[in-house]
């Protein structure tokens, strides 16, 4: 059958799995510390990725660890992003179990009301949202010059595109999160259900040629392009095929000592008329959004993971 060449999708035919050309040469431990020291080298601005803009609502405080720092955070009445140290001065109780008053706090053990105005110690960080994730400044922390707003990738525009978040934790600290990110050639080898045919057609500029799996026998064709605008964030830039624009953020923030959050971003975009529907069900398509991110880095923590132990035993090759 004639496949028709406006389709998106086209039938693929890879060879048996053990059968696929290695890439072990093209995935030189050298490149990718270097690439990864030059990530390390960009600056953050002390900004954080907290979480999914959506996980921070005005109905209940959400709470989270960041590089050690207990943290809460919650939106005013009109929408805007609070963040602020997650104990109470009082007596150290979880404000992420506070009552949400307006644009204040109320803690539940002694009625402590904590807002705009600094109380014992107790003040607000800066926060930012960007639409699809929820950001803080720990200057204390960061250690850098701060700046106004995170350093954000380009990014197609949110009112015609389809986003979703996943998060996933591991023992391990955002380098090795980075490191695994900025090695294309592992995956149509560690992930074979999801990628065929890749093949890394610049590894000085990480463009990669892939198909996206979506049956054993049928995929979308894609060039995309590999990038760091910050020391924690690994940006995948469809640049040719289906959706181009469309990005996946991949956003490593650090929890504790040997403990990461990875919190993926995909926002998918399209000039297609179909993709209109996307969006319409948008409700409906996240959801399987962050499954396919999760099932990838369900695998990808474990490498991640395993890079840590072997760094932290001295036994990392390289």
């Amino acid at each position: 059958m004639r496949w028709p060449k406006n389709w998106p999708i086209r039938p693929i035919s890879p060879p048996p799995w053990t059968r696929q050309e290695p890439t072990w040469r093209g995935a030189r431990p050298g490149l990718i510390a270097e690439a990864l020291e030059r990530a390390l080298a960009r600056p953050s601005g002390n900004w954080f990725v907290l979480a999914a803009s959506s996980e921070i609502t005005s109905a209940k405080p959400f709470g989270r660890h960041v590089a050690g720092q207990e943290l809460v955070a919650w939106r005013t009445p009109d929408g805007e992003l609070r963040v602020g140290p997650g104990a109470c001065p009082h007596l150290g109780a979880p404000l992420c179990d506070a009552a949400v008053d307006g644009a204040a706090l109320v803690c539940r053990w002694h009625g402590l009301s904590l807002g705009d105005k600094p109380t014992a110690g107790w003040a607000r960080y800066p926060a930012y949202d960007d639409g699809v994730l929820a950001w803080v400044r720990l200057d204390r922390v960061g250690g850098e010059e701060p700046s106004e707003a995170p350093v954000l990738p380009q990014r197609p525009p949110l009112e015609s595109s389809v986003s979703a978040v996943a998060t996933v934790l591991g023992r391990c600290e955002p380098e090795d999160v980075v490191f695994n990110r900025l090695d294309p050639w592992h995956g149509a080898w560690f992930h074979p259900y999801s990628f065929a045919e890749l093949r890394v057609l610049d590894a000085s500029d990480f463009l990669v040629e892939v198909t996206f799996r979506l049956t054993k026998r049928i995929g979308v064709p894609v060039i995309a392009r590999f990038s760091c605008p910050e020391p924690r964030t690994v940006v995948m830039h469809i640049v040719e095929g289906e959706g181009v624009g469309s990005v996946v953020e991949t956003h490593a923030t650090p929890i504790g000592p040997g403990r990461t959050a990875v919190i993926e971003a995909t926002i998918a975009h399209s000039t297609r008329p179909g993709f209109a529907y996307a969006r319409h069900v948008a409700g409906a398509v996240r959801p399987a959004m962050r499954w396919a991110a999760k099932r990838l880095w369900r695998d990808d923590i474990a490498y991640a993971e395993r890079r840590f132990e072997l760094r932290k035993d001295g036994r990392w090759p390289g």
